[in-house]
């Protein structure tokens, strides 16, 4: 079957309607889960951008393909995508929107790219991989939130305009089934909502982040350390906190809005009944919990994610249990063009989604993920189980360990109890089958020290300062000059 992907950024899954979020209006992916299967336990494999969307193309985790942090985008020498194979095959394959990756013209797997967004110059953010220097990890300017309009809301807009004339104007006559990748920005920050969808959500209307308050923070070795180098690093007061909410709520109503044209758009073309349609997005956002902003961590607000599934030969209306991740998607996406996997791609740790979500299948499985990108003074690894998440740092942190099954706000760290000892030890002889994390470690640091050689060491890139914030968008949805 024909198959249209549309993925978001930072879009915390419980935050959606059909996740049960009793305030975030999101009316197109609900009946998009009303007519699919709504999965309940899908992660990426690396909480931020650049170095997720290489996982979620290739197939394979970041300790594999070396795209650590932002200023390693994937460029298509690293590993093959499932674009080398749709399109050796003979399938079309069309990109709109944000990729995230280096250039346009890099070996990529994807000839067909539209209003790309690519990491900042070809070298994205290498101010922010000096991750072990504090100074470093000042989050960039970004605009206060509030109601109004970004070069991300523009670029959105864009992004859906083109995607719907794309079903209308090219999805037929193709004689093998294609493959429509619609990518949009929001709800990434800048935290500025389109005023009408602002005013969904009054600010003294909101729910309040997890344990927001400085004193219930959690007290972890790590995370004391870290803290303070995360933008804002302090307490903010709740006024500001509610204004955040509010743009955010705002900007997964704006993305899911858009989102709902592309769907009636599918639906308009004639196509839908021999389309499949997935929706996920490349991590979430802590937005406040546990005095945490951004992604960058294995809390489920960061690593766990919204993903659903439909079409003609899938169940209705159905949720799904089973543990899946990014690698996933790399076989799902052939599995449903019928394309074949390489001889190369035997030990790709993924498997098709299709038989899962059909409801074929339910495998008990592990899933891994892992962190060692800006604002992160060692790495992390989490592996979970069907109900225990267990993280580890490398460089001697204590581990952190949450029943999720009893405790799925993750305010309750098992990470040092004596009487949970037996299920560390096993969830990490897991991990260790995955990965050796403390070579996986020492890689990324000595992989990182030599990116900053190639930009003149670390004195000039401090010197120098920080580039970015938000990634910018292409420059025609600028305005006046102002980027972020």
């Amino acid at each position: 079957m024909n198959l249209l992907i549309l993925m978001s950024d930072e879009h915390t899954r419980r935050m959606t309607g059909c996740y049960g979020h009793p305030l975030v209006k999101t009316p197109n992916l609900d009946r998009l889960a009303e007519r699919g299967v709504r999965f309940d336990n899908a992660y990426v494999n690396h909480p931020i951008c650049v170095p997720s969307r290489a996982n979620f193309i290739t197939g394979r985790y970041t300790h594999e393909t070396g795209n650590w942090d932002n200023a390693h985008p994937y460029t298509g020498h690293e590993a093959e995508g499932f674009g080398h194979r749709l399109a050796g095959a003979g399938h079309q394959l069309t990109t709109i929107g944000k990729l995230h990756y280096r250039y346009l013209d890099d070996p990529n797997g994807l000839p067909d790219s539209r209003i790309a967004m690519n990491v900042f110059e070809g070298r994205g953010d290498y101010f922010g991989s000096m991750r072990w220097h504090r100074q470093t990890n000042t989050g960039g300017r970004a605009l206060p939130p509030g109601p109004g309009e970004s070069h991300y809301t523009r670029f959105d807009r864009a992004v859906t305009a083109e995607s719907v004339n794309w079903l209308q104007n090219e999805s037929s006559g193709h004689d093998k089934p294609w493959c429509l990748w619609v990518s949009v920005g929001c709800p990434h920050p800048p935290l500025v909502a389109p005023e009408d969808f602002y005013a969904l959500y009054p600010e003294d209307g909101v729910d309040m982040p997890i344990n927001w308050r400085e004193a219930d923070w959690p007290d972890h070795p790590y995370w004391n350390e870290v803290r303070p180098w995360r933008s804002p690093g302090v307490q903010l007061d709740e006024a500001e906190i509610r204004r955040a909410i509010s743009a955010y709520y705002g900007l997964v109503s704006f993305m899911d809005d858009n989102l709902g044209k592309v769907l009636d758009a599918l639906e308009a073309s004639g196509q839908a009944g021999n389309t499949r349609i997935i929706y996920t997005t490349d991590h979430g956002e802590m937005l406040g919990g546990y005095g945490l902003w951004g992604k960058m961590c294995m809390y489920e607000d960061s690593v766990a994610i919204p993903h659903i599934m439909a079409g003609p030969d899938l169940p209705s209306g159905t949720t799904c249990d089973a543990n899946i991740s990014w690698v996933d998607i790399f076989p799902t996406v052939l599995d449903c063009a019928g394309v074949s996997l390489a001889e190369s791609d035997a030990d790709l740790p993924g498997t098709s989604l299709w038989p899962i979500a059909r409801g074929e299948s339910n495998p008990e499985r592990i899933v891994f993920s892992e962190y060692h990108a800006s604002r992160s003074v060692t790495g992390n690894f989490m592996v979970k189980g069907d109900r225990y998440k267990f993280v580890f740092y490398a460089g001697g942190y204590p581990p952190q360990l949450f029943d999720l099954q009893e405790d799925p706000t993750e305010v309750n760290d098992l990470g040092r109890d004596p009487a949970h000892a037996d299920t560390r030890a096993r969830l990490e002889a897991e991990l260790r089958k995955i990965c050796d994390p403390e070579a996986v470690n020492d890689r990324a640091f000595a992989d990182q020290r030599a990116l900053l050689e190639k930009y003149g060491g670390e004195e000039a890139i401090l010197a120098e300062g920080p580039k970015i914030g938000a990634t910018p968008t292409p420059k025609e949805f600028y305005e006046d000059g102002v980027v972020f």
